[in-house]
């Protein structure tokens, strides 16, 4: 276990996210460039600069722990498998949205430790919102300078479905086909987590590809806050440094674990 207490990192981790969503909110506030990255996906200045501005913030909070971030992601298995505990960054998770200007873009700062994300920080620049949590410590959100500990919610008769606004598929809809009646809507970047973990809504599930760092820091929110994440198609807990890949299976986020809806979705 990492040899710092979590609730004494919180507060400045936040502090680190605040500061790469200012880096984020001066990019998007201009004529930006974009450019495509080896993988196809977009690029912007917001990106790198948020990430420099983590990496830097985190170097000096605890000098002994290592980070992964998808703007520096090129270290291998064999190095990263012997971490116990290391930052999983995602220094600007949505950057479609940010594209878009639509605003449903984050800042994710995730600690994982022996293969389970223990805090994570989730700041949304263009609202100035921020979700934080960490095991033993509570799960809270951050509003108009207002902090309040979130929970899940106990399943209403007509569920809410949040789904990815960017990268819906024909497995998603394949995934739903079976699922009770329900509401649906869509939201980028991690904030579908958010919205589980808030009450506001009752599942996610993602069939598309997702990357570790999409999903570490938001995991832990909303298992904080109540909620399970679990691996698609065997519903085991996601966890992460696991193997060569950094991509993650398909999962999906339950608020209300209690409701059934393995069953419910007469998944095998």
């Amino acid at each position: 276990m990492t040899p710092y207490a979590l609730a004494d990192l919180l507060e400045p981790v936040l502090a680190i996210a605040v500061a790469a969503g200012r880096e984020i909110l001066d990019v998007y506030q201009s004529d930006f460039a974009v450019t495509t990255k080896d993988d196809a996906s977009p690029l912007t200045q917001a990106d790198l600069r948020a990430h420099r501005t983590i990496i830097a913030g985190l170097a000096a909070l605890t000098p002994d722990i290592p980070c992964l971030s998808e703007e520096d992601a090129d270290i291998s298995f064999e190095v990263r498998s012997a971490w116990p505990t290391y930052w999983l960054i995602d220094p600007l998770d949505g950057t479609k949205e940010f594209i878009k200007r639509n605003g449903d873009f984050t800042v994710n700062i995730a600690l994982i430790d022996q293969h389970e994300s223990v805090l994570g920080v989730v700041h949304v620049p263009v609202t100035g919102t921020s979700y934080i949590a960490a095991r033993e410590v509570g799960a809270f959100v951050i509003r108009d300078g207002e902090r309040r500990e979130i929970r899940t919610r106990a399943t209403p008769v007509k569920p809410s479905l949040v789904v990815t606004k960017s990268h819906r598929d024909a497995a998603l809809d394949e995934f739903l086909a079976h699922a009770p009646e329900h509401e649906q809507v869509s939201r980028g970047s991690s904030l579908k987590f958010c919205m589980v973990a808030e009450g506001l809504a009752d599942f996610y599930p993602r069939t598309g590809p997702t990357s570790e760092w999409d999903t570490a820091a938001a995991q832990c929110l909303a298992e904080v806050a109540g909620a399970t994440v679990l691996r698609l198609p065997d519903w085991q807990p996601l966890r992460y440094n696991t193997k060569e890949s950094l991509l993650n299976p398909g999962f999906v986020v339950i608020g209300d674990p209690a409701y059934g809806w393995r069953e419910r979705l007469k998944a095998g």
